[in-house]
């Protein structure tokens, strides 16, 4: 695993444990994050989240939390879609069932649910809320969240800032996955190039397609260029360092990811969260240990290549211009090609029914399954657009993947057992790591053995099975006059003690609970525009009540005003393209796509933020749901799968 040549670590903050947080699409997603070692889940609830695909029925979500909660695991429910005034009810009563449910948390980014009256559920700043200063982070907690999810721009620098200024509030924090290139909760780029909201979920990711990019003066700086496509974030060697800046819980992105990619990324920073700990003294935030015999590997599930982003100042690698999806790991070079027979410079470690991406002549992303290998060849399905030179990739290892999903991966926590002999009967005690305790009994006969050692040894054998349970036996304690027992007798009372005891540890989970709100607490800024992204009437009277004097509505209560801007980024074209100008006054530069969009990109060099300005939107028109189509199926287009046996985006 890479190492971190300028870690910083700390020792843990006193009384601090500390979160590997996961997503989970579905249900099947969140159960195999908590055996990967999770130590928390987000998931969509059945509606109202960030992203509209990714919700789940109330049943679902509730099996999770019982699953989650056996392990000391929590679950928190993503909420944070902007609301309108209709959907304010709807979000309450979807809340209080959640809470009803046991969910440790719900993450939302609306302020008017703070006016709803809601059940004693812990809330969940979302990133949506733009989460970047030290004042912000503070009114946050003022406003009784219990945790703010902070922007992925931030240096450690930033967010020691927020540490300090904001004692008492989680710090959570992006460590891995897609990036957004926009601050989150800024990006309206979608909404006014197709009228799907990414503040609602909605958004269509024209971030991802190809543009020309254009200086003032006209002139081709580059062309088929994903100029706003960023890679994907790994902090895997910089936890140590995140902890002594202040944050608690290490969240990986991916509530559209598959299970492939959640066991994968979760066991990879499960091992480093965990070396990571041992470094610093600290305490992971669940409990039991998980046990694999699978290595992952970052590069066999989707990326676009990784990147720190600002975490140690701007990486001047951070963005992914050529390729907007998933590429993969470079298998070999093109010697020769023969219909659909291709010969490599090199050898292949290439199988048949694996996915091969490379870049054809015009830099199009094409991928094709592979069929046959032989010696130096292989035989794909499609073979156009390849060519001598040109580079292979694989993004879909079948044999990787296939051993992944037969894989042993199982989370088990310690439990010491004892087991005594009465006149009636026997008991068994069971007592697991965090000392919860629990026991069954069994009315038998306890004869004297023909053979004590024998008996013992039976007895001590019978008593540890406990495969199939989250539990493994450290230590077995039998009464000291050897007796004997029948095996189905020690059978059935193991399963229920077993039983019992993980009803023990549901029942008592201990239950979050949310901050006090302090009604003269003061919004960090007097007068709001747009970015804000108030859409009802209740976070408009939540925000007037807490100092604001003015506000603009949000942009989906309406037409997007065709000169508003739609980005705000840290992340800067120029400085990607190598021709940054700070301390002077840079020109603008514009974006084609080739399809009647035209962006026009500002610098504030002195802020270091570049903002983006749609220059032909109109009033959602006429891009509206078949332009919003057409860039959707761009997207898919450039994820940089074979069409067979795709792996997930």
């Amino acid at each position: 695993m890479e190492t971190d040549s300028r870690r910083a670590d700390g020792p843990a903050r006193a009384g601090a444990a500390y979160e590997l947080l996961a997503p989970a699409k579905d249900l099947a997603c969140g159960l195999a994050a908590l055996e990967c070692g999770a130590d928390a889940v987000y998931i969509g609830a059945q509606s109202l989240g960030a992203r509209q695909a990714a919700g789940n029925p109330r049943r679902d979500v509730a099996q999770l939390i019982t699953r989650a909660h056996l392990f000391r695991a929590k679950v928190y429910a993503a909420v944070n879609t902007m609301l309108g005034d209709a959907q304010l009810l709807e979000a309450r009563r979807l809340i209080t069932q959640l809470y009803e449910d046991g969910v440790d948390a719900v993450i939302i980014q609306d302020f008017g649910l703070l006016e709803l009256g809601l059940p004693p559920v812990p809330l969940i700043a979302s990133t949506q809320m733009h989460n970047a200063t030290p004042q912000g982070v503070a009114f946050l907690r003022d406003a009784g969240f219990t945790r703010a999810i902070l922007a992925r721009e931030l240096s450690l620098s930033d967010i020691a800032r927020i540490s300090a200024a904001a004692p008492g509030i989680e710090l959570e924090a992006f460590v891995h996955g897609a990036l957004c290139v926009s601050y989150s909760g800024r990006c309206y780029l979608s909404y006014a190039l197709g009228g799907r909201s990414a503040n609602r979920g909605e958004c269509a990711q024209p971030c991802r397609k190809p543009y020309t990019v254009r200086d003032a003066l006209g002139q081709t700086l580059a062309e088929r260029c994903h100029a706003l496509c960023l890679k994907d974030l790994d902090l895997s060697a910089h936890l140590g360092s995140l902890m002594a800046a202040g944050v608690t819980s290490f969240k990986i992105e991916g509530r559209l990811k598959d299970a492939a990619y959640v066991k994968n990324v979760v066991l990879w920073h499960r091992r480093a969260l965990d070396a990571a700990l041992s470094r610093t003294g600290g305490r992971k935030a669940s409990s039991g240990a998980v046990v694999s015999d699978v290595k992952p590997d970052l590069v066999k599930t989707f990326n676009r290549g990784h990147t720190t982003y600002f975490l140690n100042g701007r990486d001047a690698g951070m963005h992914a211009h050529a390729v907007p999806g998933f590429l993969g790991e470079p298998v070999g070079t093109v010697r020769l090609v023969r219909g659909n027979r291709v010969d490599l410079e090199e050898r292949p470690t290439l199988h048949a029914g694996d996915g091969i991406a490379y870049l054809d002549a015009q830099c199009h992303l094409c991928g094709t399954p592979v069929n046959k290998v032989e010696g130096g060849a292989i035989w794909v399905e499609n073979a156009r657009g390849l060519a001598r030179g040109m580079r292979l990739f694989r993004n879909h290892d079948r044999l990787w993947l296939k051993a992944l999903d037969a894989a042993h991966i199982e989370r088990k926590m310690g439990v010491a057992m004892e087991l005594r002999a009465s006149g009636t009967g026997l008991q068994l005690k069971l007592k697991d790591e965090d000392g919860v305790e629990a026991g069954a009994s069994a009315s038998c006969e306890n004869a004297a053995p023909r053979d004590a050692a024998a008996a013992q040894s039976t007895l001590a054998k019978q008593l540890a099975k406990l495969g199939g349970t989250p539990f493994a036996a450290q230590k077995v304690a039998l009464p000291a006059q050897a007796i004997f027992v029948p095996v189905s007798v020690l059978n059935e009372l193991r399963r229920n003690a077993v039983a019992s005891l993980i009803q023990a540890r549901i029942r008592s989970h201990p239950r979050g609970q949310r901050l006090p709100a302090r009604a003269e607490a003061s919004y960090p800024e007097t007068e709001l525009g747009f970015e804000a992204n108030v859409a009802n009437h209740a976070a408009e009277k939540f925000l007037r009540a807490h100092g604001v004097k003015s506000l603009a509505r949000a942009v989906e209560n309406g037409p997007m005003p065709p000169s508003a801007r739609v980005m705000t980024c840290k992340y800067c074209l120029r400085h990607a393209l190598k021709s940054c100008v700070k301390g002077q006054a840079a020109q603008p530069l514009f974006l084609d796509d080739g399809e009647g969009v035209r962006l026009r990109l500002e610098f504030d060099c002195k802020a270091c933020v570049m903002a983006v300005y749609a220059q032909n939107p109109g009033p959602l028109a006429p891009r509206t749901k078949a332009a919003s189509a057409r860039t959707a199926r761009s997207a898919d287009r450039n994820t940089g799968r074979p069409r067979r046996r795709a792996s997930s985006t």
